[in-house]
């Protein structure tokens, strides 16, 4: 295989690395480096009076140089931050060899070389929080050059902006872009204030399969893949609602999961294949708990993350301050239509569909068709968030019928920002029941509907043991970070989304 061309900086790069090596120097050392100091910590910690001075040990990326003959500034950035360090020749070359300053700090050291320096803090005359090093040791070289921006005549050149190459190579982009690197600070946050949540409410996060034989839990197209030992086809799977409530069945009073789920669905900026999302079942509680408990859980996540309940997406302020507004669905079409769907049947609605100047596919069902009436008309027209609640049977196959209505199920699904964010149900725990909404929904299958439920003859089974009254919610947690940092991209809170391969 022919090593590819390098362009001018990687070959100087390269011929650096080997001056290095022939100097007696170690460019990749495996030896520990004892880092007893961050930058942000460094200087929020600071104190002009402290004596002695503070001595400190840190590391990190060479991010800029000012060489000034025996003496320099370099700007070094850990993984807090950045801050200034000074390089004095004769302080880290106390002897008469001054070669490594010379040659190796001034020649062939660059910037994204990592670095370790130890020495003293202190604060230069202009103001400015710095380390004195006495010691500078290189812990890895770089080959390749960072696009650094670069401003001349207030003109910006290198910026690493274009979305493809920020995705494809998200490791230059945490490093070069400001705010990147908060985003999945700030995911992290959102999982841990959800955990804390959750475990302080007494339930238990626990694992399901992601290989399955079924896809179950949700309506959606699988990826599908092979077993070669068994001999048999599995699914990654599309969700893991059916294996959550099997531990309901099981005994278990409230789990939880956050789980990667795997649908065969285009991508756009809000849908990406390969998805996290959390799924909680409780038992002995209905819809109702459920809205009130997610509330409460979307405030304290907010609050936890921002230190606010509003954050700005776009040109939008969302609220997260409970409680939230609730709205039927049927209400809700009726509101932006005009039209009152109640007890219509699947030719009525396709002619409503006709009548409102839709296009809808002739294989969609009565659940299908009121589920593209109220995507088209009223998703996005709720930004704040808004439970819409008592969906028609036809759209829920695995929701508890209403109390009041058996032509609705108890379900919500919680809109912000004009996208469902989070869906749930009174699961529906009659094994009769399912069965018939599963043997619906290989009909739907026949017809074409390529995103039908297959009958999951075990999950019956288990239902038939018996399941207590339960609510389930599950929560889209890309979504989610996406509302709690501002993004309207799912791409951007990825540390590594789907994309073509590259072009060779």
């Amino acid at each position: 295989m022919s090593q590819p061309e390098l362009s001018e900086q990687e070959a100087i790069r390269r011929a650096s690395l080997d001056k290095i090596r022939q100097m007696g120097i170690e460019p990749y050392p495996a030896a520990l480096f004892p880092i007893d100091a961050y930058t942000t910590e460094i200087k929020e910690n600071f104190s002009d009076d402290q004596q002695p001075l503070r001595e400190v040990v840190i590391a990190g990326r060479l991010m800029s140089r000012r060489i000034m003959g025996k003496a320099s500034f370099i700007e070094l950035m850990d993984n807090q931050g950045r801050i200034q360090v000074y390089v004095q020749r004769d302080e880290i070359c106390p002897g008469e060899d001054k070669e490594f300053y010379n040659t190796v700090f001034k020649k062939l050291l660059d910037i994204g070389d990592f670095i370790g320096v130890k020495g003293y803090v202190f604060r230069t005359q202009t103001g400015e929080i710095t380390v004195h090093a006495r010691e500078i040791t290189l812990l890895s070289k770089s080959l390749r050059p960072l696009p650094i921006v670069k401003v001349k005549d207030g003109v910006a050149y290198d910026a690493f902006e274009d979305p493809e190459m920020r995705y494809r190579m998200r490791y230059v982009d945490l490093v070069v872009n400001a705010g990147v690197k908060d985003i999945f600070v700030k995911r992290t946050k959102v999982y841990n204030s959800m955990r804390q949540y959750f475990n302080e409410a007494g339930y238990m996060e626990v694992e399901t399969p992601i290989l399955q034989s079924i896809p179950g839990g949700a309506s959606a197209r699988p990826f599908i893949t092979h077993h070669n030992a068994l001999d048999i086809p599995l699914y990654l799977r599309i969700a893991n609602e059916l294996y959550l409530k099997r531990l309901i069945v099981g005994g278990f009073e409230g789990v939880y999961e956050f789980s990667k789920n795997f649908r065969n669905e285009g991508m756009d900026r809000t849908h990406n294949p390969e998805f996290t999302c959390m799924e909680i079942y409780v038992a002995y509680k209905d819809y109702n708990w459920m809205m009130d408990f997610t509330e409460r859980m979307l405030e304290k996540i907010c609050l936890d993350v921002n230190g606010t309940t509003e954050v700005k997406v776009g040109d939008n302020v969302i609220n997260f301050k409970a409680p939230f507004k609730r709205v039927t669905m049927i209400d809700s079409i009726k509101e932006f239509t005009g039209v009152d769907i109640t007890g219509m049947d699947e030719d009525q609605l396709r002619q409503v569909c006709k009548d409102l100047g839709m296009q809808v596919d002739p294989k969609l069902g009565k659940g299908k068709l009121i589920d593209e009436i109220f995507g088209e008309f009223c998703e996005g027209k709720y930004i704040q968030p808004t439970f819409i609640i008592d969906y028609p049977i036809e759209m829920s196959p695995l929701t508890k019928r209403h109390r009041s209505n058996p032509e609705l199920t108890e379900r919500f699904e919680l809109m912000v920002n004009g996208k469902e964010l989070a869906n749930a149900y009174s699961e529906l725990n009659d094994p009769i029941d399912q069965y018939e909404r599963f043997v619906e929904q290989m009909r739907l299958g026949a017809k074409g509907d390529d995103e039908a439920m297959i009958i999951d003859k075990d999950f019956i089974r288990a239902l038939e043991y018996g399941m207590p009254p339960t609510s389930g919610m599950g929560i889209g947690m890309d979504r989610l970070v996406m509302l709690m940092t501002g993004q309207s991209a799912i791409q951007e809170v990825l540390l590594f989304p789907q994309m073509r391969p590259e072009k060779k």
